[in-house]
């Protein structure tokens, strides 16, 4: 029985591996089910930030920590490429944050340009 849990568990670890889709802007897991949309936009002093507008897990996946993974995924993401992150989702700003003040480094404080 032990065989088969650890086998279940390995592959529900690989079903949450996180992906960089740098096409559609989104980190997802491998069935591109969980997700975080971002946009990037140009924000003072010519940077660039990544504005994370959206994380979606389905009610099948949620409880499995999915959310987070995308999170940490993103904001190593962010970190690795010098970006400031603006936390639009809500997830994001008032959940994933809090409970990972590390992260505050790189939230951008100020309003960004807007792109109209």
């Amino acid at each position: 029985m032990a065989g088969k849990e650890e086998e279940r568990s390995a592959a529900e670890e690989k079903k949450a591996e996180i992906k960089w889709n740098e096409e559609t802007q989104r980190f997802e897991t491998e069935d591109k089910e969980a997700y975080l949309q971002y946009h990037l936009l140009q924000i003072a002093g010519g940077k660039t930030a990544m504005d994370m507008v959206h994380t979606f897990v389905p009610r099948s996946k949620r409880g499995m920590g999915l959310a987070a993974k995308l999170c940490d995924a993103a904001f190593d993401h962010a970190r690795s490429r010098d970006l400031a992150v603006i936390p639009t989702c809500s997830y994001i700003s008032d959940t994933y944050i809090p409970k990972n003040p590390a992260w505050n480094s790189l939230v951008y404080k100020d309003e960004p340009k807007s792109s109209m």
